[in-house]
């Protein structure tokens, strides 16, 4: 029998391939690290509470290390070609960083997202070339997408499912490991404790397999808005949870468990009401004079239960969470009073406890 022999070198897509993995890898070395900013507490409880402001990146969230992971992995795997559309499932910030990506290497990108979605997002996604795709389910996102890249012969990128998969947990300049080199200097390098949202669940699995990794007693707190299954699937062990309605809080929680999101390597939870992470986020802006995103508003609160927790033990150490991305792509939801209104949100109760809590290290 003579041996079978198949060739499928293509000189010129190889040439195309090695030129837009070394674009990503270029802007990836362009790129500074975020800043780890400091949220002001009283000093005589010993406690630092820091900020790993993301909304710094080219794209302007944390999504854009996301968007570089998974457009090196699709590259690296032989799904993205050259002339065909990337399309990816989304509520917004990781569409604005993929459709930067796919400009820098030259493919078309489509954006499958809520109506709902705010305006500058889609204005964003459209500035870096991409294109908007609505739904108004937000559970047809998946099955959207996949029928888009059948129909035009391009990649469902897939974020839910690639997510903790793309990124390289173990280091290489990883959120983690960034984190821990700034802290490196401070007087309590080791946090007591790390926030995180999850919308993929991406960024609390690297996190949370790092510290695992490198033998860190670090604990890990998700935070999950109203809304989202992620925290009843996790309590309840329960891989087939479902919300039957999209979050308020754009960016995080989810209607069904996302393959990236990976409960045993997380060590607490909370749910956040939509009210306490809009007053969060507005606190952080009287505190630090920034505006951010609402996700950045529910890991923020849950940290600030974690501080109170602290000073109540009489417990020093550090707690870091994240800005997720910056607020002046939502200054028509969670800077907008009316907003709040039509959504029939009462922040005042949630405001009054974090006042509490900064002048008296008391959460009620």
């Amino acid at each position: 029998m003579p041996t079978l022999d198949v060739d499928h070198s293509d000189a010129e897509y190889r040439a195309w391939l090695k030129e837009a993995v070394r674009k990503v890898q270029a802007d990836a070395n362009r790129s500074a690290d975020t800043h780890l900013l400091r949220f002001p507490l009283p000093e005589r409880w010993g406690i630092d509470l820091y900020l790993k402001d993301e909304s710094t990146h080219p794209t302007g969230s944390l999504k854009h290390r996301l968007a570089r992971s998974l457009f090196l992995y699709g590259l690296c795997n032989g799904w993205i070609r050259p002339g065909r559309p990337v399309i990816e499932a989304s509520s917004g910030s990781t569409a604005v960083s993929e459709a930067y990506f796919a400009k820098l290497v030259g493919v078309p990108f489509i954006a499958v997202m809520p109506r709902t979605t705010s305006a500058e997002k889609c204005r964003l996604i459209e500035f870096h070339g991409g294109r908007c795709h609505f739904v108004d389910d937000p559970r047809t996102m998946y099955a959207e997408s996949a029928a888009l890249a059948v129909e035009t012969g391009g990649h469902y990128m897939d974020q839910f499912t690639y997510a903790e998969r793309a990124t390289d947990w173990r280091g290489n300049n990883n959120i983690a490991e960034s984190i821990y080199q700034q802290l490196r200097l401070e007087r309590y390098p080791e946090p007591a404790w790390i926030v995180a949202t999850a919308g993929t669940g991406g960024t609390s699995a690297t996190l949370a397999r790092y510290v695992h990794y490198m033998q860190h007693d670090t604990r890990i707190c998700v935070a999950d808005p109203e809304n989202s299954c992620f925290f009843d699937g996790w309590t309840k062990n329960d891989p087939d949870a479902t919300s039957d309605c999209g979050s308020r809080i754009e960016g995080i929680g989810r209607p069904r468990m996302e393959p990236s999101f990976v409960p045993g390597a997380i060590d607490r939870m909370m749910k956040v009401p939509d009210a306490a992470s809009v007053a969060a986020v507005r606190a952080l802006e009287r505190a630090i004079g920034r505006k951010a995103g609402g996700s950045t508003g529910t890991g923020l609160w849950s940290a600030l239960k974690i501080v109170a927790e602290m000073v109540d033990v009489g417990r020093q150490g550090s707690v870091v969470t994240l800005i997720c991305d910056p607020g002046d792509r939502y200054l028509d939801k969670y800077y907008s009073d009316a907003w709040l209104a039509e959504q029939g949100l009462d922040i005042a109760p949630y405001t009054a406890a974090i006042e509490t809590l900064l002048a008296t290290g008391e959460w009620r």
